[in-house]
């Protein structure tokens, strides 16, 4: 009787440590992010507003499911992104904006927090998905940034899929370039915002990703690239603080060092995500710069910090989250 009752009690006291444990591993979160500039309500309809929420939460769930089903932070990364790649309201893969000779260039990274692996391209023209480019370069291991034809020849070589240039082009995007020449305005005078896409994440294993992919800026010339595909510029990720994607204007950021700095202060300084992701955009503002960082740490929520008027935005947790946002004061 008395052993019964140990066993009983034993019993007892495991029960709860491991419905603990069960409820500590899916304690995951993610966020994603489809550019930042001057949104402002008055300049688009509802009906746009509607239009680019319904799209930023199509590419939101598809992360969660990846995470919610206990896949890696990785996989939710470019479940995300893929997504955004080809729905043309976004400035990444199809629907990219001109460059100032006509074509469309795109860049991309992803970077894995565990052993803080990475993987980026630049200024490839026939990979329909840049995000899974970069991510086979990090899988590969023997570099980690590639452009241009070295970088397409990689894909072909890797079976990722080939589209002809003309599939990334859009009229818009056409139009943008053609009213940027004739009145010598800049990118975001035609754009109105930095359309970079990206998405961070944490897993249940506690492991943490970030990715970012771009069609660059309209008019970009002489092969510019921005920060998006700049580890630890537009992109970030490391298990010991947090993992972070950023869209702006990507001198700035690169000049910065935005995502590693971010990082670097969680890890060194012991701030708070929130706090560290201000903190540094406020430093890209007062050097002249715009744009806005999704953050995921450790733990907690993932947050947001921007100095535009708005940002595309969306972000999900375990605990029930699931909210997309386009201005600032949402």
């Amino acid at each position: 009787m008395r052993a019964l009752i140990l066993i009983a009690t034993a019993l007892a006291m495991t029960v709860p440590a491991a419905a603990q444990e069960t409820a500590a591993s899916a304690d995951w979160s993610f966020a994603i992010h489809g550019g930042a500039g001057t949104l402002e309500r008055s300049r688009m309809t509802e009906q746009q507003q509607a239009d680019y929420k319904a799209a930023l939460q199509v590419a939101l769930d598809a992360g969660a499911k990846v995470l919610k089903e206990g896949g890696s932070a990785i996989d939710a990364v470019t479940a995300a992104i893929t997504i955004l790649e080809d729905d043309p309201k976004f400035n990444a893969g199809r629907g990219a904006v001109f460059t100032w000779d006509g074509i469309n260039e795109l860049d991309a990274a992803i970077m894995d927090g565990n052993g803080r692996r990475a993987g980026a391209v630049a200024g490839v023209h026939t990979v329909r998905h840049p995000i899974l480019l970069a991510q086979q370069v990090m899988e590969d291991g023997r570099h980690v940034f590639l452009s241009g034809k070295g970088a397409e020849e990689f894909a072909g070589e890797h079976g990722l899929e080939i589209v002809p240039p003309e599939f990334f082009a859009t009229e818009e995007r056409k139009k943008q370039l053609e009213t940027l020449k004739a009145k010598n305005l800049s990118a975001l005078d035609v754009e109105f915002k930095y359309g970079t896409v990206g998405a961070v994440a944490r897993d249940s294993e506690g492991h943490l990703a970030a990715g970012t992919s771009t069609g660059g800026m309209t008019g970009k010339r002489w092969g510019r690239i921005g920060d998006a595909p700049v580890i630890g510029a537009g992109t970030y990720a490391d298990d010991r603080a947090c993992a972070v994607s950023a869209t702006g204007s990507g001198e700035y950021f690169i000049r910065a060092g935005v995502a590693h700095a971010i990082c670097d202060r969680v890890l060194l300084a012991a701030e708070t995500v929130d706090t560290a992701a201000k903190t540094v955009m406020a430093e890209v503002g007062a050097m002249g710069g715009d744009g806005g960082v999704i953050v995921v740490g450790k733990d907690g929520a993932p947050v947001f910090a921007l100095n535009t008027p708005g940002m595309y935005r969306g972000r999900a947790t375990a605990s029930g989250m699931s909210e997309v946002a386009i201005f600032a004061d949402e």
